[in-house]
């Protein structure tokens, strides 16, 4: 949830005329990692866990292409949100692999 606070940020010093196109698309990606880590948490079975967390990095990958987009289009710095975006993606795949291993 850090990192979506740190997106928020980001999308604020957009243009105006960004607000639907985006900074809309930003922030949902950015929301759609924990909530659906989190709604996958709440599931009775690990292959649903399992395919909220496929949701989730899958959301992950979408918002890393945004987040260079910012850079080449508007050269905001993003290096240091990607950062921790490969490390959260890191972070579910390895707990992907831990509920697929058992």
């Amino acid at each position: 949830m850090t990192l979506v606070k740190k997106i928020y940020l980001i999308t604020a010093d957009l243009p105006k005329d960004e607000k639907f196109g985006l900074i809309s698309q930003i922030n949902r990606c950015s929301i759609s990692i924990p909530s659906n880590i989190a709604e996958g948490s709440g599931r009775t079975s690990e292959k649903e866990f399992l395919h909220f967390l496929n949701i989730a990095i899958s959301s992950s990958y979408e918002l890393e292409t945004q987040l260079i987009l910012v850079y080449d289009i508007y050269n905001l710095d993003t290096k240091s949100i990607l950062t921790d975006l490969e490390t959260l993606q890191k972070m579910i795949g390895a707990f992907k692999r831990t509920l697929i291993t058992g």
